[in-house]
């Protein structure tokens, strides 16, 4: 399996305050990498590094260091567009637009270019099918997407993401808004999506991570603490740190 993604000695600063520390990780590719610790040391700050999510934020400085293909994504050539099109984004409360669940997934490729119908509808159904919601959602394409439930909804983004065809998927928390049924159909799509693409998942459930990743990277105050095979991560942890964390002494 090759790598995908390297960080190297990523620092991160909102103003004063450093949010990640020499952060070095590689995630290798068609695999889930999950990332666990308590709730504001980093997880999902460094997830958004990962593909320029924090360039939104104006206070943000960053040091060091995320090559993605053999390129620091940092570079000033980069172009940032196309770079989230190849890493997308789900977050953690599902965010559809507020139009039909057709325009939702045709809004992505039509941005770039494709306006055949045939088309964009080979696309909203396929994308649909992969995000494992085409049977719920085929009779109702012209819908509002907001009428739908909430994991149908966290669906449909997931479809959404896929309908440019990414390489990558970043997930933050994308099953904490849900209820239990909708968070066992969210992971078995994970799962049924490594096959194809890369997944990163920020979760505050080490139940989850120990479900569904191959890879789990414990956090800490803005460090990476640990990073290795989850089995091994949960079952023999090296650090004290993440040993604590894992059996709820802390977090």
């Amino acid at each position: 399996m090759s790598d995908i993604m390297t960080a190297k000695d990523l620092n991160l600063w909102y103003d004063q305050t450093q949010a990640l520390k020499n952060v070095n990780i590689t995630i290798p590719e068609k695999s889930i990498t999950a990332f666990i610790g308590p709730s504001g040391y980093g997880k999902s700050t460094f997830l958004k590094t990962l593909n320029r999510m924090n360039d939104l934020i104006p206070t943000v400085k960053i040091k060091g260091e995320v090559c993605y293909n053999g390129q620091n994504i940092y570079d000033s050539s980069v172009d940032v567009n196309e770079l989230r099109r190849e890493i997308g984004m789900v977050f953690q409360k599902p965010n559809p637009f507020p139009m039909s669940i057709y325009d939702n997934i045709a809004y992505g490729p039509r941005t770039h270019g494709i306006k055949s119908k045939v088309k964009l509808d080979e696309i909203v159904e396929q994308s649909l099918r992969d995000a494992a919601i085409w049977d719920e959602v085929k009779d109702r394409l012209k819908k509002n997407a907001l009428g739908m439930s909430g994991g149908q909804q966290q669906r449909l983004c997931i479809a959404r993401a896929l309908a440019v065809k990414p390489k990558i998927l970043l997930m933050d928390e994308p099953t904490s808004a849900l209820d239990p049924i909708s968070t066992s159909r969210i992971e078995e799509l994970a799962i049924e999506l490594k096959k194809s693409y890369t997944i990163v998942i920020v979760t505050h459930n080490m139940q989850q991570a120990v479900r569904i990743s191959d890879n789990t990277a414990f956090f800490l105050l803005g460090e990476l603490i640990e990073y290795g095979e989850t089995e091994k991560l949960f079952s023999q942890p090296v650090d004290k740190r993440t040993e604590d964390y894992i059996t709820g002494r802390f977090g």
